[in-house]
């Protein structure tokens, strides 16, 4: 009879044994590009899609990612791409107070990442077919779409080397904000109440080689259910928060690690 074994982990179907955890299969993304296209939103419309306990920040900033992620370890190599949505919010619990980001949705073109960040950390990921971005006549473009329709589109254009007083002011405003948190929601097998209900942090670490900055462009379609049946209700949700100012759009490049032993993914208090 198969028996779990304590300080494993496991992923369903758990009965053929724990996740692999060797030596080379660590946290770290060594090669990631990413653009990040951020606007101020309507405050009480952002308010009206945070769970209980979360609150909008002093800015209502809604931050839409693509990163495109490659030579994954835990991955053996391989990558994927992704395209994420995070507002700025402050996490107000019984023991403690956190300032970050939440995140609303990322979608991913792997399901390896899709379910074990839905499972373990609590992110809300879904699928998409993302294909790697592009770059022409030096604006960067990125995409994605599911069962053939079309979900957002990004663009940066007028790409230029940041300002040393730009970068200062970037990293004072993250100071103390480096909380990324999200809803581990899932519901009893055959009923509605839920199994599992608790708010997450999962922490990561960047490290930035290059930063360009630019004007970002998004572009959110209207679908139907019979466009996209499992996900129609996200993206209209998404193009309904309106775009009052755009913020300077990043482009950077650079490696990311996932793994950090003294900021583990954990259940907020």
């Amino acid at each position: 009879m198969f028996k779990l074994k304590p300080d494993n982990s496991y992923m369903m179907p758990a009965h053929f044994g724990a996740r692999y955890a060797g030596p080379t299969s660590t946290g770290w993304y060594h090669d990631v590009t990413a653009m990040t296209i951020s606007y101020v939103t309507d405050r009480k419309r952002l308010a009206e899609l945070l769970p209980q306990r979360f609150e909008v920040a002093e800015k209502p900033v809604i931050s839409v990612f693509y990163a495109c992620n490659r030579n994954i370890d835990w991955l053996a190599g391989h990558g994927y791409n992704m395209i994420g949505v995070n507002a700025d919010v402050v996490y107000r619990g019984e023991e403690e107070t956190l300032e970050g980001t939440y995140a609303l949705v990322i979608w991913e073109n792997l399901t390896d990442p899709i379910l074990s960040g839905r499972e373990l950390q609590g992110i809300p990921k879904v699928y998409a077919d993302i294909p790697d971005h592009s770059t022409n006549g030096g604006t960067w473009r990125c995409n994605a779409s599911h069962f053939g329709h079309k979900i957002i589109d990004m663009e940066i254009s007028n790409i230029r080397a940041p300002e040393l007083e730009e970068i200062a002011v970037s990293a004072q405003a993250k100071q103390g904000k480096d909380n990324p948190m999200g809803w581990r929601y899932m519901q009893k097998a055959g009923e509605l109440e839920p199994r599992v209900d608790e708010y997450t942090t999962y922490p990561s670490e960047n490290h930035i080689n290059q930063i360009m900055l630019g004007d970002g462009k998004l572009d959110w379609n209207e679908l139907s259910w019979e466009q996209n049946p499992t996900q129609f209700h996200i993206v209209n949700a998404m193009r309904d928060l309106p775009i009052l100012e755009y913020r300077p759009a990043a482009i950077t490049k650079g490696s990311t690690n996932l793994f950090l032993p003294n900021r583990m993914t954990r259940v907020l208090k």
